[in-house]
């Protein structure tokens, strides 16, 4: 990361943010970024990196020890807690990660956040919120592959804890220096897992170098 985007990120939690280097999340999000990738390679590719930026995201979810049989001898072994893991795709473009997601979680439950950015003033417009009835004492991670402005990630951890949950986490593929202080501006706590901090927002509010808008290159809607 470049001396100007850690001084912008100096204003944020660094404690709370990961930037998940893997090789193998490197090399994927080099060809989420290139222009010449095809949305079928884009789809699959953003589901593969969801699941590798989970495995980061949820290596602290809680074990139960449970007593089961092997082949050979009785043993007692950890599970997954019973409190269910909740995904909370921003829609549209989140649901590309969500896939991935559940691929390494299956018995998740999904929350979908609809919030799309308004174009000439880049706030976030809220049109559909649906969510598990119990939140409280879940963990819950908000997907949304770029954390641009940050303003439709603060929307979507408003609603969630409005509905009660109280343990957010943030998976993206690519954070803004602005995008990561406005969350933490406003939700301090919330823990986000990245491929990368990119240098800065242009005057769209695109992330640059970034990759373009996720949702139309995932649909094809460009």
């Amino acid at each position: 990361m470049c001396i100007a985007v850690a001084a912008q990120v100096k204003t944020t939690s660094m404690s709370k943010v990961t930037v998940v280097d893997h090789p193998l999340v490197q090399h994927r999000l080099t060809l989420l970024r290139d222009r010449t990738t095809p949305p079928a390679a884009f789809r699959q590719l953003l589901r593969e990196t969801g699941w590798l930026l989970g495995y980061e995201a949820t290596s602290d979810l809680a074990l139960e020890q449970v007593e089961i049989q092997t082949p050979l001898a009785t043993v007692r072994a950890g599970l997954l807690r019973r409190e269910p893991l909740v995904l909370a795709p921003v829609l549209r473009a989140g649901l590309g990660l969500a896939e991935g997601l559940l691929d390494l979680v299956p018995g998740a439950s999904v929350a979908h956040i609809g919030v799309y950015r308004e174009a000439q003033s880049l706030a976030a417009v809220e049109y559909y919120f649906k969510a598990p009835t119990r939140l409280s004492g879940c963990p819950c991670i908000v997907l949304d592959p770029m954390l641009a402005t940050g303003n439709s990630a603060v929307a979507a951890v408003d609603h969630l804890k409005a509905a009660g949950a109280s343990e957010l986490r943030l998976i993206c593929l690519l954070a803004a220096p602005e995008g990561l202080g406005n969350l933490h501006e406003r939700h301090p706590e919330v823990r986000v897992w990245t491929a990368a901090i990119d240098d800065r927002l242009n005057e769209h509010g695109y992330i640059v170098p970034g990759l373009g808008d996720a949702g139309d290159r995932q649909f094809a809607t460009d």
